[in-house]
């Protein structure tokens, strides 16, 4: 990786994150992925702050500031801008948190990605609200701690399934990725540009102070994610073909969990039972990689 790995800094420093902000890693990665003849749009989210007060950017790149549901219509109107002035060559990046992606963005995001707009939409899942305060979102995982779902009535539900969601829009390209694994992030933000349409990454990005970690734990815990099989790391083609991209160590999901104080209130019971959730999860996601995908001959 270090051979292929490129030069060019896109994000400076100075940027205004936590330490150990996973969106941050995420970022820079994706921007060494794109070069710098791309455009991207940020939503209200912890970007929106860690990017830095006009006249000012930790970034290199022309970035739109747009409002929280916004995302995927705010990157598919700089498509059509860029589109009409000859410019097809300029990249697209929409890049915007759980809450903006799986809760107030996601009618937005569906209306571009049934357009089959020709955008990059990343979405760095820290699994809460951090920016405001460490609120539950639809992507914080069932039992788990946050400001609104207190010990006493941790988040009761599953995590919502984004990836599903956007495969059965059948776009060209979907993915999950880890700051964890930054080679295999990078060559999937690269596919992703290279996709003619839609192309939709899901990337697990820790957050310390939400998640009750220390900052230098990130990328453990991260790992942690995808060898307990919590975050599988894969690709969908057309809303039908998957491929398994890591061969998770199938650890037991306490070795995630005990590290993180966000989970510290769990019984053995309730570890259990995320054990079996995990495991089923995961069952699916085997017999979808196994699959012939959908062919129709016109």
């Amino acid at each position: 990786m270090r051979n292929d790995y490129p030069v060019e800094e896109l994000m400076t420093s100075g940027c205004l994150s936590c330490q150990g902000c996973g969106a941050t890693i995420v970022m820079r990665h994706a921007l060494k992925a794109l070069g710098a003849n791309t455009i991207c749009t940020i939503p209200a989210c912890c970007w929106s702050i860690i990017v830095g007060n006009w006249p000012y950017s930790s970034l290199n790149i022309p970035v739109l500031h747009t409002a929280f549901e916004t995302a995927g219509a705010s990157a598919s109107g700089i498509r059509a801008a860029l589109d009409m002035k000859g410019k097809q060559d300029t990249r697209v990046l929409a890049f915007a948190g759980d809450g903006g992606t799986f809760d107030i963005g996601l009618q937005s995001l569906s209306g571009a990605t049934e357009r089959n707009e020709d955008i990059v939409y990343i979405c760095y899942d820290n699994e809460a609200y951090m920016n405001t305060g460490i609120q539950r979102s639809s992507a914080t995982p069932e039992r788990a701690w946050t400001t609104t779902t207190p010990s006493s009535h941790p988040k009761s539900g599953p995590k919502k399934n984004i990836i599903q969601i956007l495969c059965g829009h059948k776009i060209p390209y979907c993915a999950t990725a880890s700051v964890a694994w930054p080679e295999d992030l990078m060559a999937k933000v690269k596919k992703a540009a290279e996709t003619k349409g839609t192309a939709f990454i899901h990337v697990f990005s820790p957050c310390p102070p939400g998640w009750k970690i220390s900052s230098e734990k990130s990328i453990e815990i991260a790992r942690l994610a995808v060898n307990t099989k919590v975050f599988p790391l894969y690709e969908v083609f057309n809303g039908e073909e998957y491929h398994i991209n890591v061969e998770p160590k199938d650890l037991p999901v306490i070795d995630y969990l005990k590290n993180q104080g966000r989970f510290s209130h769990l019984t053995k019971e309730d570890v259990e039972y995320i054990q079996k959730r995990v495991d089923y999860e995961w069952k699916i996601l085997l017999q979808r990689s196994m699959m012939e995908p959908f062919h129709m001959n016109m």
